[in-house]
């Protein structure tokens, strides 16, 4: 009977578990009705305690013998126990049976409530032990494949190109910067997963010496998977399409497909490279957030070199970017960066600027999503600089550059190379800044310190400082302006850039500039007090 019975119930409890992995409980409660309805079958049919083995006579009341009747006390006594005590052993034995069966199929429903908890924190984590899996096994390689339905004229003429898998957006719970409110002076910068990946965008044109530029990325690049490099060529020059082309699968070469030129009005046709350098910064945008699905990237140009720290410095400024909104770029550059004006020995020293410095800048992809819709048809830099794109937002500058420019060759015949952008220090030291507490960059501490710092320091004339003889210790000194005039006149004295753009002075924080000047720190500042820019400064 048992033989019988038991590959019919495990039949019905896989069909069950099969058909409907959430009706476990049922299935083990219909399994142990169904077990009892066959034992209670099985003993109704059993022959009659009182004549066990016997023919003839029955043992209901009524037939040839009453229970008993003519056997003897003792031994009919003796029958009926045994056989209560072997019916009892069966009867536990079956419940033995029963028991363990409802142990195998308890086990059963635990497993398949693990599994069913395990899909369902996949589904709200959005994929990421996916994306994990996926990001593990990802080629060698760093090229990016773009999405099949794009028109055809925004499809990319990609070389070498093989499938990388997006990075899940910012949002998601894959990569979790933990981000809240600032409160208490507080920045929560750990990233849980370091596996996010920054692209390094390349704008190129006709310069073979694109070269120095992809060399030194090659060299101080930690990590193919996490940095790959895309080179997006405008102009169509065969030459420097050959230097980028040696790479091979060292990156990706993308190749803006518009080449025609743009209707300028007769007063701009000496811009018509302008034009063309922001038509071309906004197609190559687009492919690295729209095609390519990335949530940041870093922008370089064929004409810069790169610090050995350049990727550690943009990784570690990764969470700072996402979590402060006051912040809206990171950029490498300094520009009052010569050797004489910033401090070697303090390769560490970040500053927070409201002058978009550009020359190797981070952005993340809600940013283009602002800034795409009503992005300049030309002079780009300087329509990012302007109040109604900046908003009040800053960005985070070094003391020592992470980028040096070598191009004087360009669309602007060399400003300011010769004078200034020649002698900009690029910093030699490794600063392992993934390693260290960059919650003072967070507006909130910086600006208390900042204003503390400035106003607190000694006030003095430019001739003090061009003099030094009155002057101890290494500072820091204050030298103030009131005017646009005197920040030029004073600036020019100083060493330091004195240009202007929508009001703010390069390097600018709440209108102070901070430099070294004779080994001393010098913030050239407005009078205490300041509130905002004045736009009819530029």
């Amino acid at each position: 009977m048992l033989k019988t019975c038991k590959p019919f119930s495990l039949l019905c409890c896989d069909w069950v578990m099969v058909r409907k992995k959430g009706s476990l409980i049922l299935c083990g409660a219909f399994l142990f009705v169904v077990w009892n309805a066959l034992l209670l079958l099985y003993l109704w049919g059993r022959p009659p305690v009182g004549h066990l083995g016997e023919a003839g006579g029955g043992a209901e009341p009524g037939g040839k013998e009453e229970w008993g009747g003519d056997r003897g006390a003792k031994g009919g006594g003796a029958n009926l126990a045994g056989e209560v005590i072997r019916l009892a052993e069966e009867v536990e034995a079956e419940l033995e049976t029963q028991k363990k069966l409802l142990k195998q199929i308890e086990s059963h429903r635990s497993v398949w409530a693990q599994r069913k908890d395990l899909g369902k924190r996949d589904t709200e984590d959005g994929g990421a032990n996916t994306q994990q899996k996926r990001l593990e096994k990802q080629p060698s390689g760093p090229q990016l494949h773009p999405k099949d339905s794009l028109d055809t004229k925004d499809q990319i003429q990609a070389e070498h190109s093989q499938e990388m898998n997006p990075i899940p957006d910012p949002k998601q719970k894959a990569i979790q910067i933990k981000e809240r409110p600032i409160l208490n002076n507080e920045l929560e910068t750990t990233v849980t997963s370091p596996q996010i990946v920054i692209p390094i965008l390349v704008i190129a044109c006709d310069r073979v010496t694109v070269r120095r530029s992809l060399d030194r990325l090659i060299q101080y690049r930690p990590s193919v998977k996490l940095y790959p490099i895309i080179v997006s060529q405008d102009c169509g020059h065969a030459e420097t399409a050959r230097v980028i082309g040696s790479y091979g699968d060292q990156v990706t070469h993308i190749r803006q497909p518009d080449l025609s030129d743009i209707r300028v009005r007769p007063e701009h046709r000496k811009f018509q490279g302008y034009y063309k350098i922001s038509r071309h910064y906004r197609w190559a945008l687009n492919q690295v957030f729209n095609t390519f699905s990335q949530s940041t990237v870093v922008i370089v140009e064929d004409d810069l070199e790169v610090a050995p720290d350049f990727f550690e410095y943009f990784r570690a400024l990764y969470p700072v970017l996402r979590a402060d909104p006051s912040l809206w770029c990171v950029s490498a550059w300094n520009d009052n960066g010569r050797d004489a004006l910033v401090d070697p020995g303090k390769a560490e020293l970040l500053h927070r600027t409201d002058f978009f410095p550009g020359l190797g800048w981070m952005l993340l992809k809600d940013l283009w999503g602002e800034l795409e819709p009503k992005w300049p048809s030309a002079f780009w830099d300087d329509w990012m600089r302007q109040p109604e794109q900046r908003r009040d937002r800053s960005c985070i500058r070094p003391e020592v550059s992470r980028t040096i420019t070598f191009g004087r060759k360009g669309v602007s015949l060399g400003q300011f190379f010769d004078q200034y952008l020649r002698y900009i220090k690029l910093n030699g030291e490794f600063v392992p800044f993934t390693k260290q507490d960059l919650s003072h960059l967070v507006k909130e501490q910086y600006d208390e310190r900042f204003v503390k710092e400035v106003y607190g320091a000694p006030l003095v004339r430019v001739e003090d400082l061009m003099q030094g003889s009155t002057l101890k210790g290494t500072g820091p000194y204050r030298v103030q302006y009131s005017s646009r005039d005197s920040f030029k006149v004073l600036a020019r004295n100083l060493g330091v850039m004195d240009d202007l753009k929508s009001g703010v002075p390069r390097t600018g924080y709440r209108g102070v500039v901070s430099f070294l000047h004779r080994g001393r720190r010098v913030f050239l500042s407005p009078p205490e007090g300041w509130t905002k820019y004045d736009v009819s400064w530029s």
